[in-house]
């Protein structure tokens, strides 16, 4: 898994593809990040799993995570749902 840029809205980052296998982790949407905010990950795995994950949620609750992108942003709900979207999505 590597630390480069990925995505913004659902797109390609600098090199065209989205790294299904880069680190990403679940947070609560208002966790307040901070100094320890590695450390409030609800769950860990790779991009793909995140946003497999937050998509099996119920509807009603998805809103309420945010994947956090290793060295990168935070993906809401919005591009969540773009990513899992996408026709390369490992799903």
């Amino acid at each position: 898994m590597t630390d480069h840029p990925s995505t913004y809205n659902g797109g390609a980052g600098a090199t065209g593809e989205i790294d299904w296998d880069d680190r990403a982790s679940i947070h609560l949407k208002d966790d307040g990040r901070g100094l320890l905010d590695s450390m409030k990950g609800l769950y860990r795995g790779t991009l793909a799993e995140m946003v497999r994950h937050v998509m099996q949620m119920p509807e009603t609750e998805r809103g309420n995570y945010v994947i956090q992108k290793a060295g990168d942003h935070r993906l809401d709900l919005h591009e969540i749902a773009a990513l899992a979207a996408r026709p390369d999505f490992p799903g």
